[in-house]
């Protein structure tokens, strides 16, 4: 079915611009240049957020701050072997993803760790990438109260997901 969707889109344009008498190709362009003008106006930010996320775990920042969180997290009651994808989620969705797959490799899908990573992966962004995205798509420059509103649900999901794997499993 999904191997139809782009042609039935394309093909019920056309037709609705047929049936308006426009110009389907020209709407088409159009469109096309938006989002191309879009992608530009993006993708400073992403080569940014992705060179630092590059750079934060290469040079083991990543590891250190994992560590030095680890005693917080306990306290919290979140698994310490969570902290690196704690700390990598809300910046990097496939570093995230990277990190959970190594958790769930080394402790496995059905422990404990291995609950807690997938519900923590399903109830947390990527909030600063979202952030710039979004922000820089609709031209906000000042995101005052947003970071640290995103960050702190960010934690509350972190927190409830593994409150959640620990009181239901």
């Amino acid at each position: 079915m999904t191997d139809y969707m782009v042609p039935l889109i394309l093909l019920s344009i056309s037709l609705l611009a047929l049936h308006r008498r426009e110009n389907g190709y020209d709407i088409l362009l159009q469109g096309a240049r938006e989002g191309l003008s879009l992608v530009v106006s993006i993708l400073p930010a992403l080569i940014l957020l992705l060179t630092a996320v590059h750079m934060l775990r290469a040079s083991g920042a990543v590891d250190t701050l994992s560590r030095l969180a680890a005693p917080a997290f306990r306290l919290f009651g979140i698994p310490p072997e969570t902290a690196m994808l704690v700390c990598i989620r809300p910046i990097s969705g496939s570093a995230a993803l990277a990190v959970g797959a190594e958790l769930m490799a080394q402790c496995g899908v059905d422990s404990q760790i291995g609950r807690t990573v997938a519900v923590m992966l399903g109830s947390t962004e990527t909030t600063f990438y979202t952030i710039s995205v979004y922000f820089g798509a609709a031209g906000i420059k000042k995101t005052r109260y947003t970071v640290p509103a995103a960050l702190f649900a960010d934690f509350v999901g972190f927190f409830m997901a593994s409150w959640t794997v620990r009181w239901l499993f």
